[in-house]
């Protein structure tokens, strides 16, 4: 057997998934789904198992359209040696792709497209081997999916060229990618929608199934001829194709009245009529010249797609990559994950802190987490119990629906009431099941933990959730770091780890003799050996499994190790009461604890910071009933000390309860007070907007009092005008007054058109000295305005400036008393 020759020379990873591209007999794109082990340390491969990573892994990658994705995606996540740049690169491609999906134009959905056929018609096309119609057809999917791609984007472009920016990097990796218009039109032509060569493809091929369609008809109408012509056995025969070739069925062995040769015999026989030996001759010589143009129309495809062969390789490898990010996108929408801000631990303040490009439609934005965190993740979820549950939550309601159905079903046959009673109450469990299911969701944690904290020391009782919680961290680190989004609400803050470290569960060793305690030991010296200051390492009941004093003495050293020179962040659950104690001797210690719900005896899930567990081992035994004497001497074999401590911490659970609830009223306060702030400001606007129409609307009204005015003043003016003219015949002394009563007129019309003036705005207009009037007249006198030879009204008198204001039609003037006469 020959060894594969390598299609390319290497390709190297795509952002961290090791794809090679090799040219195989079976296998374009060779893929580790197995998750290869050997790749990793042993402890970094126990410690993803124990995290169960792979299962993680499975549901994203159900996720992908196609087996080529489903396999790279699995392979990307499981091989987590991403850099942090490659993982910034990675959350930028998923946020892309979300928001290309609430885009609605966009289509990222490979189920259409059949890679693996591509594969299959890029290999062929390598060796000059013809493409079958089916791989041509798929091959015209993959590249119609990349021209329908691009134009959404040029469309989405030309409506706004800021998602260029915002599809980054995806819009780079879709332009980036040729299709030649001129194949697609080529398979369209000569390939149908069913994957069979058109007869229009070649002259050659319609003359050649044109003489197989005209001798198959020629050969059945012999059969029936035939069958027609037995009397006695007709009903049993029927014409069949054997082996491409004619021939006539019978049900019986029976000599028939035609001859011919006999195919086959036993129960029936087979037998080719001696005069359809030479139609089936020509018919076979037919469909070999059928076979002949069809492989010459599919070799001259493959020739056109041998010009093309590179950017169809790139398309290919492309749309695997879109079919990845398309599953971490659309998984992150399926559970509601959350886009992380990722930094590297010596940039602690954050100035390599990844921030996803967001929409400039939005108006609002979560502001970013406080940088006193290190690891800041509320509200998170466990990701494999949220699908279980979700998954069970869905099993129940078809169950409902198809309990419901079957009732119906029932209700139409009109069975007997015991039936339908039964039914009735099996859809009334069920009912109990889904709704049980929706009262009872997975119980989000909030972690934070400030920077200056090393080690995290977790207490609580058994089943209270520790593990999950160990868990959930460590499942939310290892999502950030390989593009997927985190299961919480906004503003995660997620380190980047280089590795996460995990111990947890029975790791009993029977084929290395070791116990459970020695296998827990095995494993943390490994981590320790292994871990760096950027490492994450997760420890399950430290010092457990021995004599309670030395596994509390060597966990305190364990820890105390961790804290002074291992990982990044450690953080370990235990039922030592001594490993509460370190926080009050190391600053880089921090303790929490599980709360437990006493009066109904079952744990919340939720984690008190700040707060070290206690013992509720005697209190519950009291609770259920163990004798008074044995719980008494249970209390005094405790010891008083232990009990004062535990009053102690349990007044500190309640100060850490009441304290969140306070926390708790104080955001709903602060919502509401931001709430209210802006409605102020929408109110604020609102009023602005009013006043703005409000005053354009006083001043359109001046300014159409101004022009009525302005046109009654032209009138008078043009008036005034007309009757000097006429008056010629008056004396000089009338003449110049006429004069100068013109000049003042024009001198008032230029002043009024340089400015708006309104309907009761008060000109003071000036005349020549005329007959003197030697007392002032009073309010509500009719005097006469020479200037404007019109009667007006007085309206207010001024003594001690001898002025007056009269009004003359909608006109008010204030003018001299030396200017009217009565």
């Amino acid at each position: 057997m020959s060894m594969p020759v390598p299609l390319f020379a290497a390709v190297g990873t795509i952002h961290g998934c090791p794809i090679n591209v090799i040219r195989r007999r079976n296998a374009y794109f060779k893929v580790s789904s197995s998750m290869d082990h050997h790749n990793l340390s042993k402890v970094k491969s126990n410690s993803l198992r124990v995290l169960e990573w792979d299962k993680l892994c499975h549901s994203v990658a159900s996720f992908a359209r196609t087996s080529l994705g489903r396999q790279a995606t699995k392979a990307q996540l499981w091989s987590l040696d991403q850099t942090f740049q490659e993982s910034l690169r990675l959350l930028q491609e998923t946020n892309a792709a979300i928001l290309m999906h609430n885009h609605d134009s966009f289509n990222l959905d490979l189920t259409s497209v059949d890679l693996a056929l591509v594969e299959s018609a890029i290999k062929h096309a390598r060796r000059g081997l013809p493409l079958d119609a089916n791989e041509a057809m798929a091959l015209l999917s993959l590249l119609q999916f990349v021209e329908a791609l691009q134009l959404s984007l040029k469309a989405a472009i030309k409506q706004d060229s800021d998602w260029y920016k915002q599809f980054m990097p995806l819009s780079e990796m879709i332009t980036q990618l040729v299709v030649n218009r001129s194949i697609i039109k080529l398979i369209q032509q000569v390939i149908d929608e069913d994957g069979s060569v058109k007869d229009s493809a070649s002259s050659a091929l319609k003359k050649a199934r044109d003489q197989v369609r005209t001798l198959e008809r020629k050969l059945h109408q012999l059969m029936d001829k035939l069958i027609r012509n037995e009397t006695k056995e007709a009903a049993l025969m029927v014409a069949s194709s054997v082996g491409g070739r004619w021939c006539i069925s019978s049900g019986t062995d029976q000599p028939t009245g035609f001859k011919g040769l006999l195919l086959s015999s036993g129960s029936g026989s087979i037998i080719e009529p001696l005069a359809a030996v030479p139609l089936n001759d020509e018919l076979q010589q037919a469909r070999a010249l059928v076979a002949k143009a069809e492989a010459d129309v599919l070799l001259m495809v493959t020739e056109k797609i041998q010009m093309d062969l590179d950017d169809i390789e790139k398309s290919l490898r492309t749309a695997i990559q879109l079919d990845m990010i398309y599953a971490r996108a659309t998984y992150s929408l399926s559970y509601g994950g959350t886009y992380p801000n990722i930094f590297l631990p010596e940039d602690i303040d954050g100035p390599l802190m990844a921030e996803p490009y967001r929409s400039k439609d939005k108006t609002s934005q979560a502001s970013n987490p406080k940088k006193e965190w290190i690891f800041y993740l509320p509200k998170a979820y466990h990701p494999l119990l949220l699908q279980q549950h979700r998954e069970k939550l869905s099993t129940a309601r078809k169950n409902v629906r198809s309990a419901a159905a079957e009732i119906r079903r029932r209700k139409m046959q009109a069975e007997n009431m015991a039936v339908k009673g039964e039914a009735e109450i099996d859809l009334s469990s069920l009912q109990k099941q889904v709704r049980a299911l929706e009262e009872a969701p997975p119980v989000p944690v909030d972690f934070f933990i400030s920077q200056k904290t090393r080690v995290l020391v977790i207490t609580g009782p058994n089943t209270g959730g520790k593990t999950i919680c160990l868990k959930t961290i460590g499942l939310a680190a290892m999502m950030a770091k390989s593009g997927l989004h985190v299961l919480s609400s906004e503003s995660a803050k997620v380190p980047w780890f280089d590795c996460v470290f995990a111990d947890i569960g029975d790791e009993q060793s029977l084929s290395q003799s070791l116990s459970t305690f020695s296998g827990h030991l095995k494993q943390i010296s490994e981590i320790q050996s292994q871990s760096t200051r950027r490492s994450l390492v997760l420890l399950d009941e430290v010092g457990a499994g021995t004599n309670p004093l030395e596994g509390a003495a060597l966990g305190m050293s364990l820890l105390e190790s961790f804290a002074r020179s291992g990982a990044l962040l450690t953080i370990a659950t235990t039922h030592h009461g001594e490993l509460k104690t370190l926080k009050y001797s190391n600053d880089a210690f921090e303790n929490a604890c599980m709360e437990f719900d006493e009066e109904n005896f079952k744990p919340t899930y939720k984690i008190l910071w700040g707060v070290p567990g206690r013992s509720n081992a005697i209190n519950i035994a009291e609770r259920l009933g163990v004798p008074s004497s044995i719980v008494d001497n249970a209390r005094e074999l405790y010891g008083a000390a232990s009990a004062e401590i535990d009053e102690v911490i349990m007044d500190m659970e309640t100060y850490k309860q009441k304290f969140q609830e306070l926390i708790k009223e104080s955001r709903h306060y602060l919502t509401m007070s931001r709430g209210l702030h802006e409605k102020l400001l929408v109110s604020r606007r609102k009023l602005q907007d009013l006043g703005t129409q409000q005053r354009y609307k006083k001043m359109r009204e001046l300014s159409e009092a101004a022009a009525v005015a302005r046109s009654t003043l032209h009138k008078k003016v043009r008036q005034l005008r007309t009757s000097t003219m006429k008056q010629s015949q008056l004396s000089k002394a009338s003449k110049r007054k006429l004069a100068n009563n013109y000049k003042h007129a024009t001198a008032v019309e230029n002043e009024l058109q340089g400015t708006n003036m309104s309907s009761s705005s008060i000109q003071v207009i000036k005349q020549p000295q005329s007959e003197k009037i030697t007392e002032l007249p009073r309010v509500g006198d009719t005097v006469h305005v020479s200037s404007l030879d019109k009667r007006a009204t007085v309206l207010k008198v001024d003594t001690s400036k001898e002025e007056i204001v009269v009004q003359a039609g909608i006109m008010k003037l204030k003018l001299k008393a030396t200017d009217v006469q009565r």
